[in-house]
């Protein structure tokens, strides 16, 4: 068989080798009677239609006095008078460098005011761990309080009090974390 022959065959024969490798693929392919799914489509879309929220929301802002705000959670809804977030972080930040973060379940914005609520824990740039039931966290000034008992950890020990505060001192250049009413510490060295 000379060359060129086969080249003729070669000519032929390849052709209907790559025709029979592709019906195989078909043949032999997923089943397509299958639906695939968005992973993220299982929502109630008529509750999002009925229900006006924005999911993971952020603010961000700078009080009279100089500290920085930024507010996150993981959703929002518009209410009347009071905005609705669930799965809040707050964190807050003193031109003297003293940090804060708050997180909380819930928590709703009116009046210029941000009131955690569902069990608040503040970690601060200081060392201090407190936890509180609620606390209120104002947007023109720099003033964090808790109203409803407070449980602390210091540095140094522990705190329990009805009400803290976290504000700046009178000269503005450091922050005073306040307890006040049935204040009780106990040291540890």
């Amino acid at each position: 068989m000379n060359r060129t022959r086969v080249v003729r065959w070669l000519r032929v024969l390849l052709p209907l080798l790559a025709l029979v490798m592709l019906s195989t693929l078909f043949l032999f392919s997923r089943n397509g009677g299958s639906e695939s799914r968005i992973p993220y489509a299982d929502v109630d879309a008529e509750a999002m239609a009925r229900d006006h929220r924005l999911v993971a929301p952020e603010y961000a802002g700078v009080t009279g006095d100089g500290a920085q705000l930024t507010l996150r959670a993981t959703q929002a809804s518009p209410g009347e008078g009071e905005a609705q977030a669930q799965d809040l972080r707050l964190d807050w930040q003193r031109p003297d460098g003293l940090r804060a973060d708050l997180t909380a379940p819930r928590a709703g914005v009116a009046d210029g005011t941000i009131r955690l609520d569902g069990g608040v824990r503040m970690t601060t740039s200081s060392g201090w761990t407190l936890e509180a039931q609620s606390a209120e966290a104002a947007t023109d000034r720099s003033r964090i309080a808790a109203e409803e008992g407070v449980e602390a950890e210091a540095p140094f020990g522990a705190i329990s009090a009805q009400r803290m505060e976290l504000v700046p001192d009178g000269d503005q250049n450091a922050s005073i974390l306040n307890f006040s009413g049935d204040v009780r510490l106990i040291y540890q060295p």
